[in-house]
């Protein structure tokens, strides 16, 4: 199921169907400033052990990350000390992934992980997702086929091709797919372990 939601100006009904899906339980496919991703809500374990499943990760061993609505919600999840909040203000605006010391809150499908990835929602759907639910969203991008991009971007193909797998895809436009910077704040000093389109 496809479901059009204009970013800027969503509809309420449509945007609450998204929502209820998530606090179900159910993982949809939906819009990110990097193109478009497995989402469910973090705090759900199955919902995120369903997510590896389609990505074919092990938990266990594979880094996840989770999508914040603002730095409120990433701090209930992790620990962010003052160097690393002064940092992640600079980058605010940026696609970054910043990888933290894993907090308490976190469900139990991340209870032996030391660290976590966070990212901050910069595609206004995206945040109003997160903000809607209350929680955060388990983030899992797209395959990638190099051959056949459209397929991670345009969310026609996208319900094509994995509209089954999902309760529902919503559909944002064409999102051209990009990779996240990924910086390691867990060391000093910081290291990028990733160069996506935002530079360090």
């Amino acid at each position: 199921m496809i479901i059009k939601i204009y970013p800027d100006n969503p509809n309420r009904r449509e945007l609450e169907r998204a929502v209820s899906a998530l606090r179900e339980g159910k993982v949809i496919i939906y819009p990110t400033e990097v193109g478009y991703a497995y989402g469910c809500d973090a705090l759900q374990n199955r919902s995120v052990e369903r997510i590896c499943e389609l990505k074919g990760v092990d938990p266990r061993r594979k880094s996840l990350s989770i999508m914040c609505s603002d730095m409120s919600m990433a701090a209930e999840y992790c620990r962010i000390d003052n160097e690393a909040f002064r940092y992640m203000k600079d980058k605010n605006m940026q696609k970054y992934t910043f990888v933290l010391p894993a907090g308490s809150s976190l469900p139990k499908v991340f209870k032996n992980r030391k660290q976590v990835g966070i990212r901050l929602a910069l595609h206004p759907l995206t945040r109003l997702l997160a903000e809607s639910l209350g929680s955060p969203l388990l983030t899992g991008s797209l395959p990638l086929d190099p051959e056949t991009p459209e397929y991670a971007s345009d969310p026609e193909l996208i319900e094509e091709r994995y509209g089954l797998t999902v309760e529902m895809v919503l559909d944002g436009g064409i999102i051209p797919f990009e990779q996240t910077t990924v910086v390691d704040c867990t060391v000093s000093p910081y290291t990028i372990l990733r160069e996506g389109g935002s530079k360090p």
